[in-house]
């Protein structure tokens, strides 16, 4: 019998992503008056658009590993409450100082810098809260805290802004570019596939392989990202086109040129695939999505 046909990257996105906001929609309702401006300022900017790329990846590693979406659920609301807290503070004047974002205002333009960045540390907290109530075994709730916290803290996606943030002040070379992509974006990527295997209860072989896939793809996306901002519009982006340069970030282009960055974001594209060597069909979206965050115009 021939093999279905496979949904296209963008698709497996947005129906993904309808179900994941279904979920974040859940998660955070005001539990008070007192409490609904800050639940506001959250909410708008976990439902209020981007593709959903990282809580769609627990979701996808979970059914590779053969477990479910509905398991695998809280863990994806985590990732992406902490992925979009990151956004609001790299928006923020003293980071990336940036108006926009998902092609509105940034939370901070929204609502003010204060009320931003508390909900960036509301999304932060909330994202731990999850975790913790709403995984059944608490051994795995413990796992995912314990790879979440790694992922995203001072030698995480935080020690990786914090590099950047010194290669801006001082140049750098290419030892410490892929330390920013690695910490910066590479990390929270990684442990999104990897909490997908855990929800699942994989093997730690299959673990270990999409902690490599998660590598790869993660750096895959940050090339591929430097690329996009040296040559996208800022309509195509939903955010301000150009900043890299303007900031004078040390970034692949920068380093490498914008076509032998692209060539780069290739090979590691490839690395990811290769990673999944120990899964069969059952990973397939995964790939798809490892070549498509490389060619993407968005």
């Amino acid at each position: 019998m021939a093999q279905a046909e496979r949904q296209t990257v963008p698709d497996v996105l947005r129906e993904r992503a309808d179900a994941i906001g279904a979920a974040l929609d859940a998660c955070l309702t005001a539990p008070d008056e007192p409490s609904r401006d800050l639940y506001e300022a959250m909410r708008y900017m976990v439902l209020g658009g981007g593709k959903k790329l990282r809580p769609t990846l627990v979701l996808l590693a979970a059914e590779a590993c053969g477990g479910s979406a509905e398991a695998s659920m809280p863990a994806a609301c985590a990732i992406e409450m902490i992925h979009t807290y990151s956004l609001i503070h790299d928006d923020l004047p003293a980071m990336d100082d940036d108006a926009l974002r998902h092609g509105r205002p940034s939370c901070h333009k929204q609502f003010g810098e204060a009320m931003a960045i508390l909900a960036g540390d509301g999304l932060l907290t909330e994202a731990f809260g999850v975790l913790a109530t709403q995984i059944e075994d608490a051994a795995t709730s413990k796992r995912l805290a314990a790879e979440l916290a790694r992922a995203a803290g001072a030698v995480g996606m935080v020690g990786g802004q914090v590099a950047d943030l010194v290669a801006q002040r001082g140049g750098g070379d290419e030892r410490l570019l892929a330390v920013i992509h690695r910490r910066k974006t590479a990390c929270l990527i990684e442990a999104s596939v990897v909490m997908g295997a855990m929800t699942a209860g994989a093997s730690e072989h299959l673990e270990r392989s999409l902690r490599e896939f998660g590598i790869h793809l993660g750096l895959a996306f940050q090339i591929a990202d430097d690329v996009l901002d040296a040559s996208a519009s800022t309509n195509a982006l939903g955010k301000t086109a150009g900043k890299d340069a303007a900031a004078g970030k040390l970034t692949y282009v920068a380093h490498l040129g914008l076509d032998a960055a692209r060539t780069r974001a290739r090979a590691e594209a490839e690395r990811a695939v290769d990673a999944l060597r120990v899964f069969g069909h059952e990973a397939d979206p995964l790939r798809d999505i490892a070549r498509f965050v490389v060619e993407r115009t968005f």
